[in-house]
């Protein structure tokens, strides 16, 4: 299996685990001092620790089923380095009754480490309106 290969398993392998709301699955290739920018809160999240804190809250909103894909994947990888953006989409309902139907850019970096591929940085954003300040969540790719 090529490099490629492998780095677009360990990204649908972290997506199956999400949309089974397995913590510890989405968790497994996460380097120990991963550097997270995510789309809420602080502007870094930096260890495992703190990813899957953040993971662990984001899945709570969502008490039923949900849908969590990773749409348009490209994968670009030498023997050590790697990267893969998407755009990710979910949609559901929220506890506190609200659903939810959005998508963001996603990139995650990763490095080969003892023959295994392990997230390094991963970045999400969301585009927004200048003139407002809203975020644009309902775009499509």
């Amino acid at each position: 299996m090529s490099n490629q290969e492998q780095i677009e398993q360990v990204v649908r392998g972290q997506e199956q685990a999400v949309q089974h709301k397995n913590i510890d699955g989405a968790m497994v290739h996460y380097a120990m001092d991963v550097v997270s920018f995510d789309v809420v809160n602080t502007l870094q999240k930096v260890g495992i620790p703190a990813c899957r804190e953040r993971l662990e809250s984001w899945l709570s909103q969502f008490p039923e089923t949900f849908s969590y894909t990773i749409e348009k994947l490209s994968v670009v990888a030498s023997d050590e380095l790697g990267f893969g953006y998407s755009f990710n989409h979910v949609k559901g309902l929220l506890a506190n009754g609200d659903e939810i139907d959005m998508r963001w850019r996603s990139t995650v970096c990763l490095r080969k480490q003892s023959g295994q591929w392990l997230i390094t940085h991963e970045h999400s954003s969301v585009p927004f309106d200048a003139r407002s300040g809203q975020a644009l969540i309902k775009l499509e790719a």
